[in-house]
């Protein structure tokens, strides 16, 4: 009879449990099908937007897991679990781990803001806090990675980013390519003028319009510094920088024009 009494106790089991059990499986996998079509619709939808690149897979796992933690919760709360002392459980959690964890939640937060304002994007050519400068290859959750000039590769803390001023060279498309060239106070400032925006002509990557022009910046101790700002496509701005630096030297070079070494005049009275 013992023996009865506890088969009949595991079958009211079973059976009262078998279709909790159904009802929480069918559960998460239909919530889970759903959070990947909904994951699909809302990244399909920013990309209709034209949201950027870089931003879509970001939100996308977002949306993706706050659906796939309130269908567990759901399927908790089948087995008669109290869904309220589990959020309050997982709340404290969470809490713990924040704390825990402030300076890389810090770094999250920060890439939370890069994302949403874009001061710049992959692929610009960025200058951060007047040190790194480099083309922006990733921009990830914590971090965000640029490939300098040198082939290095650089992983940032996005707190520290937004923690500085930042530079975007590339932002605007087209960028003015600041240079300066010092000339002696004895050489012919029109000569070296004209040699500037001829050198300028030949540059397979400066743009037309604006038109480059050639100013004297400064007197200074001792050179007369001319200053030009060619314009070209973002992509080109180091091709133009160093195409212009070694050209107009060998063109002053040719027409004698001299680039003066730091010098001091002496004057003795006898």
């Amino acid at each position: 009879m013992k023996e009865l009494f506890n088969l009949e106790k595991y079958t009211d089991l079973i059976v009262g449990y078998t279709p909790k059990v159904i009802g929480a499986i069918l559960t998460i996998i239909i919530g889970f099908w759903l959070a990947g079509l909904i994951t699909k619709g809302v990244i399909n939808a920013m990309k209709k937007r034209g949201v950027d690149e870089s931003v879509r897979p970001f939100l996308g796992s977002l949306v993706s897991v706050a659906i796939k933690v309130m269908v567990l919760i759901a399927a908790a709360g089948m087995f008669g679990i109290e869904t309220t002392s589990f959020i309050a459980v997982f709340g404290a959690l969470a809490f713990a781990i924040g704390m825990a964890l402030q300076g890389s939640l810090g770094h999250f937060a920060s890439g939370v803001l890069i994302l949403t304002f874009k001061p710049f994007k992959v692929g610009d050519l960025v200058e951060i806090g007047g040190g790194k400068t480099g083309v922006v290859e990733s921009i990830q959750v914590f971090n965000t990675v640029l490939a300098t000039l040198d082939n290095k590769r650089v992983i940032m803390p996005n707190g520290i980013i937004t923690n500085n001023p930042i530079t975007n060279i590339s932002g605007q498309g087209t960028v003015g390519v600041e240079l300066t060239f010092g000339i002696g106070y004895s050489d012919d400032i029109d000569k070296a003028r004209s040699i500037i925006l001829d050198v300028g002509k030949r540059c397979p990557h400066i743009l037309e319009e604006p038109a480059q022009g050639v100013v004297v910046a400064e007197l200074a101790d001792s050179s007369v510094n001319l200053a030009t700002r060619p314009f070209c496509n973002s992509e080109n701005y180091w091709d133009t920088y160093f195409y212009m630096q070694e050209n107009v030297k060998k063109e002053f070079d040719k027409a004698g024009v001299s680039i003066p070494f730091p010098q001091m005049d002496i004057h003795s009275d006898n």
